[in-house]
């Protein structure tokens, strides 16, 4: 079918300042003013279920070629990484937290939210008269993907619940359900956010398909971000019982450094293709670019958080690599290097993989007093990472080999600093150099204290000088 241009509506609070997004898909071309015509046959919700998860392709989302998204902001943010002098100095802003309303950081996280949102909501609004036999499976896609773009802006531009007493009360963000292009919605509370975001991810849950096509979320998906969800609430009962309804099994250990390279697809529950001629997006670069003898390094391995990856744990061959530049060698961040032989960084966009089901239940058992559950769940992970390993903790000590595993796990996926929200800790980094035996320079600042006010983001000035409801966050 011949490709002709989508025209998506953008809530009027973002439309002002930021380009309206323009996306290529196979139908009919609608806006605010001509939905009846866009949303006709199967194939049209079809397409437009599509456009909804192309949201997720950008930069600011899990694109990753323009930095600041969530595959890196999360790290850059907190202490897996050092800037590296080599580099171009990106983010360095974001890195040693000097950003201001007047540009804020993220800002087009923030605006892609709302496309996302919006396309959702159009679908949800249109198919109400619909008949078709994936109808449940489209709104239940639809449902998901508006409560996982909300969740991908409140956890960075407000607090998390579990991060404080007052975290429920305190201003979380605008969650939009309707396509209303003149809307000014208000910041709700953190508490209210993520009941939304609840209540949208559980009635996705119950109508989406068990399995959906490569590139799209299915049941075990929607289960395994409903148990995020839950455990950044703190409810630990609820993250297990969703945890366990996802079946798959975390990569195999023989599998791992595979798996980021695209040879196999081990582990994943959600991930989208991004080949040359449909994405062909340089995912890796936001880490690193060149070569690994003439290496452009953005950001390397921080060499405290280095020294933690052990020789027998597959993910230091999968994660990290020496790399060079002149005469200066860095340990290189490779994870999103590129397919095998490559380095341009083009590699698929890996959203959600089983390992977090498991790294969910082991933290929400632990917090539940069931030692012995948690250090199961724990191990299915530590099993296929590790060629060998002790295990056994108790008490303190376990619950800090759940804190370390979790952070080796996800490195330079972009959940850092969310867990460090959550868990109610600041920024602590080593004050080790950016090269690899830790000499070098360090990044500018160091620490950034539980209490700062930098650990929510500003929302940009601009969005709120179109909509004067959106409250600015405290200390911009």
């Amino acid at each position: 079918m011949k490709k002709i241009i989508l025209k998506i509506s953008v809530v009027a609070f973002i439309l002002i300042g930021f380009t309206a997004c323009e996306d290529e898909l196979d139908q009919i071309p609608f806006d605010q003013f001509g939905n009846e015509n866009a949303y006709v046959s199967a194939a049209d919700y079809e397409n437009a279920i599509r456009g909804a998860y192309a949201g997720f392709t950008s930069g600011s989302m899990y694109g990753g070629s323009d930095g600041g998204g969530m595959i890196d902001a999360g790290d850059v943010l907190a202490d897996n990484v050092t800037i590296a002098q080599d580099g171009r100095g990106t983010r360095s802003t974001l890195h040693n937290w000097r950003y201001v309303a007047a540009n804020g950081p993220l800002a087009n996280t923030y605006v892609q939210t709302y496309r996302i949102a919006n396309r959702a909501n159009l679908i949800l609004e249109n198919i109400v008269a619909f008949e078709g036999d994936n109808k449940e499976n489209i709104m239940a896609e639809a449902k998901a993907l508006r409560a996982f773009a909300h969740l991908n802006s409140v956890i960075f531009f407000a607090k998390l619940p579990t991060q404080s007493g007052d975290a429920n009360s305190s201003l979380g963000i605008a969650y939009v359900t309707e396509a209303d292009a003149n809307a000014l919605p208000a910041r709700e509370t953190v508490g209210a956010t993520y009941e939304k975001i609840v209540t949208d991810l559980t009635e996705a849950l119950a109508g989406i398909n068990e399995t959906n096509p490569v590139g799209r979320l299915n049941k075990e998906g929607v289960a395994l971000l409903l148990s995020r969800v839950y455990l950044y609430m703190g409810k630990n009962d609820l993250a297990v019982a969703a945890a366990n309804k996802v079946t798959k099994m975390p990569a195999a250990i023989d599998n791992v450094v595979g798996v980021w390279k695209d040879a196999n697809q081990d582990g994943l529950l959600f991930y989208i293709p991004n080949e040359v001629g449909t994405l062909g997006i340089g995912v890796g670069v936001a880490y690193s670019q060149g070569s690994l003898t003439n290496l452009t390094p953005e950001y390397v391995v921080d060499y405290n958080f280095f020294t933690k990856f052990s020789d027998n744990d597959i993910r230091k061959e999968a994660y990290i690599a020496d790399g060079k530049k002149g005469g200066n060698n860095y340990n290189a961040i490779v994870k999103w290097f590129g397919r095998d032989g490559s380095y341009d960084g083009l590699v698929d966009l890996k959203v959600l993989r089983a390992a977090e089901a498991y790294l969910n239940k082991a933290e929400a058992y632990y917090r539940l007093g069931n030692e012995s559950a948690a250090r199961t769940a724990l191990d299915v992970v530590r099993s296929r990472r590790y060629t060998t390993f002790t295990g056994g903790e108790t008490g303190q000590a376990l619950f800090d080999a759940i804190k370390l595993e979790r952070r080796l796990e996800f490195a330079f996926e972009g959940q850092r600093f969310i867990d460090l929200k959550r868990w109610g800790l600041g920024v602590q980094r080593d004050g080790f150099g950016d090269l690899r035996d830790g000499s070098g320079v360090p990044s500018d600042v160091q620490t950034l204290s539980a209490g700062s006010n930098k650990l929510q983001l500003p929302i940009d000035q601009s969005i709120i000088d179109v909509n004067p409801n959106i409250q600015q966050n405290s200390g911009y």
